[in-house]
């Protein structure tokens, strides 16, 4: 059986751990961790130590046939940098396109891309999801660092003939999560009321289980070459509706007071935060039919029980 070696950038993050876990779990394909720091999963598998924007530190990738490119720079809580897109662009952009120009030389095969939804835009309007060939729409600095990356690893494809496979992932969740979904698991297990009862949104979210098997099938898949695909649990949340199945998982009630939605816009236009309420009130919907039709994927953890999956990873951490 031939072996296939999968390297995988950000193996040190949410996403890059997670799919290296599993690559040793099955036993499949070899992962490689990549990271820039020490790991704990030294010990566990080969690890390479790189920097993406030091050109010098890229190691030769001769015999890895497939790189998972996980390795990003995300959202920066209190930004101090006044031109926001650059600094985005040096890792999301530069440090890709860098990574991926030494694949290519290599004899690497695939490049499996982890980009964003937010290269489709930031809502969608109600019955209208985004799917994947949707001319993109990305609005902020991050959005549009993936967006360009997206375009530029297509033309390096085009031109090279390593294989490019695209994903735009929501937002992920799952044991460990971080960020504003842990915020949301901190509040609900203290009991916090919120004013977040009244809200009829529909948004699309993906288990980090769900993303990972995708992301597996995508490694070997002969149909997923050159493709752009979106990803979700299958199930559409209002936030309203998340909190209180979060709430029960972690064995809470859900304080959620009915605040109208109008009342909430208006709320954070005084106080400056309309962004964080367009995300608690807006759809943002994916469609991931073609993933089924070219693909035969479907998500194959139930959302619920992804959900208690994380609860349950929460309250075993604050325990202890």
């Amino acid at each position: 059986m031939t072996v296939v070696n999968v390297l995988v950038t950000g193996a040190s993050g949410f996403v890059g751990e997670a799919l290296v876990s599993r690559l040793l779990v099955d036993k499949v394909f070899t992962p490689i961790a990549s990271v820039r720091d020490a790991t704990r999963l030294h010990g566990l598998c080969r690890v390479m130590t790189f920097d993406l924007l030091d050109k010098n530190s890229l190691p030769r990738l001769k015999g890895v046939q497939v790189v998972v490119h996980a390795a990003a720079r995300v959202h920066v809580m209190n930004e101090t940098t006044q031109d926001v897109l650059a600094e985005f662009r040096k890792v999301n952009v530069a440090g890709t396109l860098r990574l991926a120009r030494r694949a290519a030389e290599d004899g690497v095969k695939r490049f499996i891309f982890i980009s964003s939804i937010k290269v489709n835009g930031e809502s969608t309007r109600p019955g209208k999801p985004f799917k994947a060939d949707d001319r993109p729409a990305p609005v902020d600095p991050y959005g549009v660092s993936k967006y360009e990356a997206e375009e530029a690893l297509k033309q390096l494809g085009r031109d090279t003939g390593m294989e490019i496979v695209i994903i735009r992932p929501p937002l992920v969740y799952g044991p460990g999560v971080k960020a504003n979904f842990l915020t949301m698991l901190n509040w609900l297990r203290k009991g916090i009321p919120l004013p977040l009862g009244a809200i009829h949104n529909q948004r699309s979210l993906v288990a980090i289980d769900n993303l990972i098997d995708l992301i597996i099938v995508c490694i070997n898949h002969p149909a997923a070459r050159n493709q752009v695909f979106l990803v979700s649990d299958g199930e559409d949340l209002s936030t309203s509706r998340l909190l209180r199945q979060l709430a029960t998982a972690l064995g809470r009630t859900a304080r959620l007071v009915p605040l109208p939605e109008r009342l909430l816009q208006l709320v954070g236009s005084l106080l400056r935060k309309r962004e964080i309420i367009q995300r608690v009130c807006g759809s943002l919907q994916v469609d991931i039919e073609k993933n089924r039709e070219v693909l035969g994927w479907t998500p194959p953890v139930d959302w619920q029980v992804a959900m208690r999956q994380t609860a349950d990873h929460h309250m075993e951490k604050k325990v202890k």
